[in-house]
């Protein structure tokens, strides 16, 4: 009875609220849907990356930010959480049949509570540019993966609403559900208990990137022996694919630098 009740409740708030239900993304007109925003927003975060490193090149590290990174880090927890499960119900709803997940016909809108839940996502890797700006005044480590990451991920998201890419459901539910693990993981970092399970945050992120990939082969298979008709937004496929391939490879690499040679008791420390 009380699943139940809370089952409608999560449907009502996630899928059938007017606000979500209504959503359209319009070029020009949605909040953040002008190519302008986007550049102007991309072109802001790296510049303002290099410009915080070189502030902070010669300083001691800002203390006292344990509790806004605890903050920040339980929210973009729930928000994942949020947008893992509010993509997942939407989609139950939204789609006429299973095929709908790896392919969106020709003609899809970018409309309802699917693309709501798709535009949030959109502008949670906008903020997510935070965790960059903590980074570097915490004096911790700052990759190339992170900063590239963080900068075209937001490009990505953008070209799934504008072109209606197929296969973004599964791509934003994954990533959402693998985020959810991440932050749990920085949020406990951020309250003094390091948890040991640094290690399989890192080997999920390279299951999804492997995941998306075998998805893919779906995809293409409905867009080549669909009778002719294709799916919806395979430039943005293209791009999408490309963007995956080379996380995938830079995550390997990360993942051999950070954990080669550690031993299964744990001997070397993890940061």
């Amino acid at each position: 009875m009380v699943a139940g009740e809370l089952f409608r409740w999560l449907d009502w708030w996630l899928t059938q609220h007017p606000t979500v239900k209504g959503f359209h993304w319009i070029q020009h007109q949605t909040f953040g849907s002008a190519p302008s925003f986007l550049f102007s927003a991309v072109a802001t975060y790296v510049s303002t990356v290099l410009c915080l490193w070189l502030f902070m090149r010669n300083r001691e590290p800002v203390g006292s930010l344990r509790l806004v990174t605890g903050l920040h880090n339980l929210f973009l927890l729930l928000l994942s959480l949020v947008m893992a499960v509010g993509c997942s119900l939407s989609a139950s709803r939204q789609m006429p049949n299973i095929n709908w997940l790896f392919c969106f016909p020709p003609g899809t809108e970018p409309t309802g509570p699917v693309f709501f839940w798709c535009y949030v996502f959109y502008l949670s890797k906008i903020f997510e540019f935070s965790d960059t700006v903590f980074i570097l005044l915490k004096k911790k480590p700052l990759t190339f993966l992170h900063v590239y990451h963080h900068a075209v991920v937001v490009v990505m998201c953008y070209l799934w609403l504008q072109h209606v890419q197929s296969l973004l459901v599964i791509a934003l539910v994954t990533n959402a559900s693998v985020h959810t693990l991440m932050y749990t993981y920085y949020l406990c970092c951020s309250v003094g208990h390091a948890p040991k399970w640094k290690r399989m945050v890192t080997d999920c992120q390279i299951l999804q990137f492997l995941f998306s990939i075998a998805v893919s082969t779906v995809l293409l298979w409905e867009h080549f022996s669909g009778g002719g008709m294709g799916c919806c937004g395979m430039k943005a496929w293209g791009f999408n694919a490309v963007f995956n391939v080379s996380l995938l490879i830079l995550f390997f690499n990360f993942h051999s630098k950070n954990y080669r040679g550690r031993s299964r008791h744990g001997n070397k420390k993890q940061h």
